[in-house]
């Protein structure tokens, strides 16, 4: 009689992590967030009457309501089940500015929700949804102005001629907050709430105007003594345009809120003051356009593929659309209502190209594939 001898099973595969997909899944990935939210708040304001563009503005900001959601749920997991990796992204000084994006996408969804989403959900559901992201996008910012630059001192080593536009991110996220905290003024019971959100928002722009001019030199000293940003990194250029569009329209929000708000003459001064800051402000972001396009077009001819960095062509451009928006306002000047009219073409543009090439890359696995 011959017994059969039992064979072992076959060894099965060691599980990967869960979630392994969300691995490389960076802080950089909530400025597509901010991306799609700008084109929303941008197009609110447009100048020109466009049928149906209100409605498309309120579409728009209801996919970067539901983006948000989608990653911040994403980066939870990422953050438990991948907390090497987010250790690894603090400790990157390539990666750590990205914290700032954070803060500015929640700042620029809720902002959305009151200018455009009100239409769908109403004016208390709005502004309570707003004064949510606002709260935690400004602490989020505040904290990323502190925290990164602090690691950037004593933990990061950066040597010297590799100051990136990057950098910018942190910094900048406390003047999206003093954009879009006007949004708010109205709301508060008349008095100090009101002069306090106000006044806190105009601190809030110093903070990160002062925090700008810190940066500026380094970057363009590096652009001029160094050599050319990598090709990857090349769009970024663009992200200079933010603080001094995001810039423009706060100071222009100061002064649509001041009056009834602030004692005279700090109202009106206010009203001056967005247009004798405005004007020399967008007409060098103009300037700035022209270089940062001009490079672009250099890294274009040389091979330059997509990747998320193509997002810097968006968000920034939307802050100078507003910025232009405010001016015409301000103004009078039709001059800068064409501006606003032509840079936010230029704004769907960029976002249609950005948004079509991620969700292809994320579609086939290669924008969350390992970086080589």
């Amino acid at each position: 009689m011959v017994t059969a001898v039992p064979t072992a099973a076959p060894a099965r595969p060691a599980a990967g992590p869960r979630f392994a997909a969300l691995r490389h899944l960076g802080p950089n990935w909530y400025a597509a967030v901010m991306g799609t939210a700008v084109v929303a708040n941008a197009g609110a304001a447009l100048p020109v009457d466009v049928p149906g563009a209100r409605t498309g503005a309120t579409a728009v900001w209801a996919l970067s309501f539901v983006m948000l959601v989608a990653l911040l749920t994403a980066r939870a997991l990422h953050l438990t089940h991948h907390r090497d990796q987010a250790r690894a992204h603090l400790a990157d000084p390539a990666v750590a500015p990205f914290y700032g994006c954070l803060s500015m996408a929640l700042l620029a969804v809720g902002g959305g929700t009151v200018l455009v989403g009100a239409d769908w959900l109403g004016t208390t559901a709005a502004v309570a949804v707003d004064a949510v992201l606002f709260t935690a996008g400004t602490a989020v910012g505040l904290a990323a102005a502190v925290a990164v630059p602090y690691l950037m001192v004593v933990r990061h080593r950066v040597p010297p001629g590799s100051a990136s536009p990057v950098w910018l991110l942190p910094v900048v996220a406390p003047m999206v907050s003093a954009a879009l905290g006007p949004l708010l003024v109205p709301h508060l019971p008349p008095g100090q709430a009101q002069e306090a959100l106000l006044l806190g928002c105009f601190a809030l722009f110093g903070l990160s105007l002062l925090a700008t001019l810190l940066m500026l030199p380094l970057i363009f000293g590096r652009l001029v003594h160094g050599d050319p940003l990598p090709l990857v990194l090349t769009p970024a250029l663009f992200l200079v345009l933010g603080p001094l569009g995001q810039s423009t329209t706060a100071a222009g929000k100061f002064a649509d809120v001041a009056p009834g708000v602030l004692p005279a003459p700090y109202d009106e001064g206010l009203a001056v003051f967005a247009v004798l800051f405005g004007v020399p402000v967008m007409g060098f972001a103009l300037l700035w356009l022209a270089l940062a396009a001009a490079l672009v077009l250099r890294a274009w001819r040389r091979g330059m593929g997509f990747a998320m960095t193509w997002w810097a062509f968006t968000f920034p451009v939307g802050t100078c659309v507003t910025g232009a928006e405010s001016l015409g306002t301000h103004t009078g000047l039709a001059a800068y209502d064409w501006l606003a009219v032509a840079l936010y073409a230029l704004l769907v543009a960029a976002w249609l190209a950005a948004l079509a090439r991620t969700v292809r890359g994320v579609a086939d696995g290669r924008l969350l594939a390992p970086p080589r």
